[in-house]
C-alpha cells in the first residue's frame, strides 16, 4: 500500500512571518529608542528620577504607538486583500470562462503542457474557484494573509520588553557607571536580538547582529551627542 504523505510534516520559516517581523521590529525599536532617549538625558546630567520618568513615558507611548501603527498598517493591507477578493468573486460570476482561461495561461507559464494546464484549471475551479485565483493569480495565501491584531499585540509586547531593559539598567546601576551600563546592555541585547531573528528566519546570524548593532550605535551616538551639547550650554 502506498504510504500517505503528511502534508503538515514540514515547518517552513515563512509561517513565522505574521508575527516575526512585528516582534523583531518592536523589540529593536524598544531597545534602541528608549536606550537612546535615556542616554541623551544621562549625557545632559539629568537626575536619575527624571531619566526613569522619561524612559517610562517612552516605553508606554512607544508601545501604544507601535500597536496603533501596526494595526492601522496591517488592517489597510487586509482591507485591500478583501476588496481584491470581492472584485475577483464578481469576475468569476460574470465571466467564468475568461477566468478559467486566465488560470490556464498562468499554469502554462509555469511549465505545464496546455492540455494539463486546462485540466488542472478546471479541477481547481470546480473545487474552489476563488481560492485558486487568490493563490495563483493574486498571490494570496493563508500563511501570508494580513493579521492586524496579531501584528499589533506582537509589536506592542515586544517593544515593552525591549524598552524595559534600559529602564531596569538605569534603575539598578550606580550613577558613575549608568551610561556605560546602558550602552553595554543595549549592544548585547541588540546583538542577541539580531542574531536570534536572523536564525529564526534562516539568515546569517552574524549579518543579522551586525545590522541592528550598526543602527543602534548610530542612534545612541546621536542622542548622547545632542544631550551632552544641550547639557553643556544650559
Amino acid at each position: 500500500m502506498e504510504k500517505k504523505i503528511d502534508i503538515h510534516a514540514e515547518h517552513h520559516r515563512i509561517n513565522r512571518n505574521s508575527w516575526l517581523r512585528a516582534s523583531v521590529m518592536g523589540a529593536n525599536d524598544g531597545i534602541v529608542s528608549v536606550s537612546s532617549l535615556m542616554l541623551g538625558f544621562i549625557a545632559a546630567g539629568t537626575p536619575r528620577a527624571a531619566i526613569v520618568l522619561a524612559g517610562t513615558a517612552g516605553l508606554v507611548s512607544g508601545a501604544l504607538s507601535m500597536a496603533a501603527g501596526e494595526y492601522v498598517s496591517v488592517q489597510s493591507q487586509k482591507d485591500t486583500e478583501k476588496a481584491d477578493l470581492a472584485m475577483e468573486a464578481r469576475e468569476l460570476e460574470i465571466n467564468f470562462d475568461h477566468e478559467l482561461a486566465e488560470l490556464r495561461e498562468i499554469y502554462i507559464d509555469r511549465g505545464l503542457k496546455p492540455e494539463t494546464a486546462q485540466d488542472v484549471a478546471q479541477q481547481l475551479m470546480a473545487h474552489d474557484a476563488l481560492g485558486a485565483h487568490a493563490r495563483d493569480e493574486m498571490g494570496l495565501h493563508e500563511i501570508t494573509r494580513a493579521q492586524p491584531f496579531l501584528a499589533a499585540w506582537s509589536s506592542a509586547a515586544s517593544f515593552s520588553v525591549g524598552a524595559g531593559l534600559p529602564l531596569l539598567t538605569v534603575l539598578f546601576s550606580p550613577d558613575s557607571t549608568m551610561m556605560v551600563a546602558v550602552v553595554v546592555m543595549t549592544l548585547v541585547s541588540l546583538g542577541l536580538l539580531g542574531g536570534l531573528a536572523a536564525r529564526a528566519g534562516g539568515a546569517s546570524v552574524l549579518r543579522g547582529a551586525a545590522r541592528v548593532l550598526f543602527w543602534g550605535v548610530a542612534a545612541m551616538g546621536a542622542t548622547a551627542f545632542i544631550g551632552n551639547l544641550i547639557g553643556y550650554h544650559v
